[in-house]
């Protein structure tokens, strides 16, 4: 048995005893480690007689100005130092656990909200206010991420609501960003400052499926709704980002969130909507029974005025 198993296994010896006995083999003198200590010399005394008791050897020879240690004594200081040592980082390391210092948080984004300046520029803010808490990516659609919350297999998520079937989940809105059309270079609208969705009636638009983004596919043809048509549906994409090389290769048109303007591609121009346009929303989901102080600390970032949950 390891000789840190054996001091710990001692029915009597505490911590107390510990820091006392260090004091004094470092002072080497009862009175002045008593004054280090903050207390009376008699009680350190008996303290350090009732560890040797306890031990069965004595650790100090008494000497005319102070004291030395035994060869036991040596070996205890050594253990002793170690041991208050790795209380002392436990006790850290547990108080920084509680205030949200370290551990890791699973983080989803759905779709291209990466590309959103705002949800980088949050990474980087509490990565940088916490550098000790590991932050693991989860790439995913809507649906999928919020049963990821429910089963707890992602903490945090970047979502375009509407949810759906939110319960449970608590959503805390981030951004709305204005939505753009994305026309192939050779459209003879390309050339226009910006486009009405009334003019594109007759086109047809490449969409992701609804079942992966339920809300942002509805946006969208509610919009061309209220500008008096229903769009005509072609090739689906599989994701946001895919859907401008589609349109670069002509299946059709579409419209997507602006910041997707940072795919540059061949054959394709971004150009502004006319008139009442549809905006494409960007929240961060956390289970609402969430007790992770890591986690708190990443939503109050989004919610910087909003008080901590009890």
């Amino acid at each position: 048995m390891g000789s840190n198993q054996y001091i710990f296994g001692m029915t009597r010896m505490d911590l107390r005893h510990l820091r006392y006995f260090v004091a004094v083999a470092e002072e080497r003198h009862f009175t002045r480690a008593a004054e280090r200590l903050g207390i009376k010399q008699p009680p350190l005394s008996l303290q350090i007689k009732q560890l040797e008791q306890e031990l069965g050897t004595p650790l100090f020879r008494r000497l005319t100005r102070g004291v030395e240690l035994t060869e036991p004594g040596t070996l205890l200081l050594n253990e002793a130092r170690q041991i208050l040592e790795q209380v002392e980082r436990t006790k850290a390391n547990v108080q920084r656990r509680a205030r949200g210092e370290t551990g890791r948080i699973r983080v989803g984004f759905a779709g291209a909200t990466y590309f959103q300046p705002r949800v980088p520029g949050l990474i980087q803010a509490f990565r940088k206010r916490y550098p000790n808490v590991l932050l693991l990516p989860v790439q995913s659609n809507t649906p999928q991420l919020v049963e990821a919350l429910r089963s707890g297999s992602v903490d945090v998520a970047f979502v375009r609501p509407p949810l759906g079937d939110g319960d449970g989940i608590a959503v805390h809105p981030l951004v709305e960003e204005p939505m753009r059309i994305v026309l192939p270079s050779k459209h003879p609208q390309t050339r226009e400052r910006s486009v009405s969705l009334a003019t594109l009636a007759h086109e047809t638009f490449i969409l992701f499926p609804r079942a992966i983004g339920p809300g942002f596919h509805d946006s969208i043809i509610a919009s061309c709704q209220r500008a008096g048509f229903s769009p005509i549906l072609g090739q689906e994409a599989p994701q946001i980002s895919s859907i401008v090389h589609l349109v670069a290769a002509g299946f059709g048109i579409s419209i997507v969130p602006h910041s997707i303007e940072q795919i540059r591609a061949d054959g394709i121009v971004y150009i502004p909507i006319k008139g009442e346009a549809p905006r494409a929303p960007i929240s961060l989901a956390v289970h609402k029974d969430n007790r992770s102080a890591a986690i708190r600390n990443f939503v109050a970032l989004v919610r910087p005025r909003a008080p901590a949950p009890d």
